[in-house]
């Protein structure tokens, strides 16, 4: 049997849209339990709750708060993206992937999207044995996580910058994973995003696409 893909939680970005006094993945939404619980913990929760390889890419600061979920070996610290640095969402998936090359693949999730079920993880890579690209989808909505094959490592680790993987994903077939799971469009990005997701994603109506990844 083929190993899994690794899980790749982005949680490196500034949140520049959230203004408020700490980093919105610190932000406490409720857990499964109803118990308050940070943004990028639950990410990392539901995440690990797959039974996939996981590994985390932030920044010195939020290290910590991931270190109370994984390991150590399974945290990568990286600058924080800046466009004044020319570091984005790029930089981060590059060396998510560069972390764990003999992978047979990878699932880009954004740490901020922490309504993502483990099944829609699972979808999502068993796609992968059938193409390059998947990418989950929700009533017709394209969302997260999404996935890559190994044969695009290459590609992956020369990511830079705040584009992402669009590019990547425009050139190779891509294959839409439809889930019952309204989590995959949910990224808490402002404080209205907060205010309208802290309690769970059943009546929660996403106002855009989550991060953008193609």
């Amino acid at each position: 049997m083929q190993a899994p893909p690794t899980v790749i939680v982005l949680a490196a970005g500034l949140g520049s849209r959230f203004v408020g006094a700490h980093h919105k993945l610190v932000q406490p939404v409720r857990d499964d339990e109803g118990k308050p619980t940070p943004i990028l913990a639950l990410t990392l929760r539901h995440a690990i709750e797959s039974r996939m390889p996981v590994v985390v890419v932030t920044t010195s600061t939020l290290a910590p708060l991931a270190a109370e979920q994984v390991a150590a070996r399974d945290i990568v610290v990286v600058p924080a993206a800046a466009p004044v640095s020319g570091r984005g969402m790029g930089d981060s998936i590059a060396s998510g992937v560069a972390a764990r090359a003999d992978a047979p693949g990878w699932l880009i999730l954004p740490a901020d999207m922490p309504r993502v079920r483990p099944a829609t993880l699972h979808a999502v890579a068993k796609a992968l044995l059938s193409g390059p690209i998947a990418y989950a989808q929700y009533k017709g909505r394209r969302g997260h996580p999404v996935g890559f094959d190994a044969e695009l490592y290459s590609e992956l680790i020369a990511l830079t910058g705040d584009e992402g993987a669009r590019r990547i994903v425009a050139r190779y077939p891509a294959q839409a994973v439809d889930v019952d799971d309204p989590g995959v469009l949910i990224d808490i990005d402002t404080i209205q995003d907060l205010d309208e997701g802290r309690d769970g994603a059943s009546d929660f109506q996403p106002s855009a696409f989550a991060p953008p990844l193609y």
